[in-house]
C-alpha cells in the first residue's frame, strides 16, 4: 500500500491505458486484445507495475515477428519507462507482459 503524504511528491499517473492503446496500434490485422490486468510491482530501487495483455491472433500470424516488434518498440509513457517486455505463446495467441517503472 502506498501511503499519501502532503509533503511527498506527486506520483506519476498509471500508464496501463496508454500501454493498451499503443499495443493495440502494433497488432496485426485481425488480432484482438483481451481483458488486461495490472499488478503493482516494486524492487529495492524501483516502483512500477506489471501489465498483462492476452492477445488472440489470426491463424498464420508470424509470432516471432510480432515478438521482435514489441520488444523493439519505443514505448513513450509520461513519467514511466518500459523496463521489460515478455511474450509467451498461449493457445490461440500470446500473453504479453510489460513491466513499467516510474521515471
Amino acid at each position: 500500500m502506498i501511503r499519501w503524504s502532503p509533503t511527498a511528491p506527486a506520483r506519476a499517473a498509471c500508464p496501463h491505458r496508454r500501454i493498451a492503446r499503443l499495443l493495440t496500434r502494433l497488432l496485426p490485422p485481425g488480432a484482438q486484445l483481451g481483458a488486461s490486468t495490472m499488478r503493482p510491482w516494486a524492487s529495492a530501487n524501483f516502483v512500477g507495475a506489471r501489465h498483462l495483455f492476452p492477445l488472440t491472433l489470426p491463424a498464420g500470424t508470424a509470432l516471432t515477428d510480432l515478438s521482435a516488434q514489441l520488444a523493439a518498440f519505443n514505448w513513450r509513457l509520461a513519467g514511466h519507462i518500459v523496463a521489460d517486455v515478455a511474450v509467451e505463446p498461449q493457445p490461440g495467441g500470446l500473453q504479453v507482459e510489460i513491466l513499467s517503472v516510474e521515471d
